[in-house]
């Protein structure tokens, strides 16, 4: 895997994952796992809907 997602994109998927889950908790909703797919993507810095459609906002 390599990396695309950039550390702009990171910051913003990592905030959103975990408002997500935190409004999931607070509502108490399982939509609050749907925070997850941000939370990890930007934290592992790897985003697989990115590759069929070619874009990376990682630096090179």
């Amino acid at each position: 895997m390599t990396c695309n997602v950039g550390s702009t994109d990171k910051t913003l998927r990592i905030i959103a994952g975990l408002i997500i889950i935190a409004l999931g908790v607070y509502y108490q909703s399982w939509w609050g796992a749907v925070g997850a797919v941000p939370l990890l993507t930007g934290l592992l810095g790897w985003c697989p809907a990115y590759l069929p459609l070619g874009i990376s906002t990682c630096k090179k």
